[in-house]
């Protein structure tokens, strides 16, 4: 979720990160088996980006009226898949026992559409190294958007609990917890409250663990839109945070954007139409008006709401 893309409705987008084939300690790079994976690995990597280099020439070629059909492209993209999904068979056949190859193919097979059979390499991997966090992780990450939710909740504490030192894990259980507010109420036993607390706390120990990392920062500061009451401070707090880390000027007039609408919707009108005034960049502009015509009427309203009463005259 970058700066770029504000939600107006306020809830942060549904993320979770993958761990392909991680592994908690430094293989021996010597070992041919280990040669062999690493290989397979970059291989992979290969077929990846040629593919999307070719969706990308194909969409540019399609602007220009040329370009192949759209059953011919998914034809040669089905062929480039195909060798790396035999050369994963191919190790795994020698190797049946190798957890991070499981996990690796189960990441590919996930992202080539092929969810259900991604899913089976990930859980046997999980079975071959029950210690592997990236394993827990990723099937929590399956779990949280096809259900059972609460086996998401569950996987994501295992794998923090395995790996107390990557920032992924506290990051993809906060995002859970807080589009699943209910479930998580269920399965906590707690309160609405409690559960937003709960997320901020997880946003708060992964930005501990990266804390340059600038989507996370926007998304910790964007979660406080879905709480009922805002908490205006602490989420102008967040959003200042966001802005120190922003990479360019799209992304910092992005914050301001936020920053504007925090303020809008807590009164501070001066402030906000300040930070709108900073806002110049073409692809925000739609946005900067709309707030400034939201800004506008809720000054209107605040005018007429603090109005003196005009005084009836009185009759002789």
């Amino acid at each position: 979720m970058f700066a770029a893309d504000v939600n107006v409705a306020g809830a942060p987008a549904e993320r979770a990160v993958q761990n392909r084939g991680a592994a908690l300690s430094t293989p021996n790079p010597s070992d041919p088996v280990e040669k062999e994976y690493q290989k397979l690995l970059e291989e992979d990597d290969v077929a990846q980006e040629e593919v999307d280099k070719w969706i990308r020439d194909e969409q540019a070629f399609a602007k220009a009226g040329a370009g192949i059909s759209k059953a011919a492209l998914a034809a040669k993209i089905d062929q480039r898949f195909g060798r790396v999904r035999k050369a994963y068979q191919d190790f795994l056949l020698l190797h049946p026992k190798h957890a991070r190859a499981r996990l690796a193919y189960g990441s590919f097979l996930n992202e080539t559409g092929e969810e259900d059979e991604g899913v089976a390499q990930w859980e046997k991997a999980r079975e071959l190294d029950p210690g592997n966090p990236a394993a827990w992780n990723n099937l929590a990450n399956h779990y949280g958007h096809r259900g059972p939710v609460d086996k998401a909740f569950a996987y994501y504490e295992k794998a923090i609990e395995l790996n107390a030192h990557e920032p992924t894990y506290p990051w993809n259980l906060a995002t859970t917890v807080y589009l699943f507010r209910r479930d998580a109420m269920e399965y906590y036993k707690i309160t609405e409250t409690q559960v937003f607390d709960r997320a901020l706390e997880l946003y708060r120990k992964a930005l501990m663990l990266d804390p340059k990392n600038f989507i996370l920062a926007h998304d910790y500061a964007q979660s406080y839109y879905g709480i009922k009451l805002l908490r205006t401070a602490d989420a102008l707090a967040a959003w200042k945070e966001a802005l120190k880390l922003a990479n360019d000027d799209v992304e910092r007039e992005g914050v301001y954007l936020h920053i504007a609408r925090v303020e809008l919707n807590s009164g501070l009108f001066e402030d906000a139409r300040k930070h709108l005034n900073i806002v110049t960049n073409q692809m925000h502009l739609n946005l900067k008006n709309r707030l400034l015509r939201n800004l506008a009427e809720k000054q209107t309203q605040t005018l007429a709401t603090n109005a003196p009463a005009a005084k009836v005259p009185q009759t002789k």
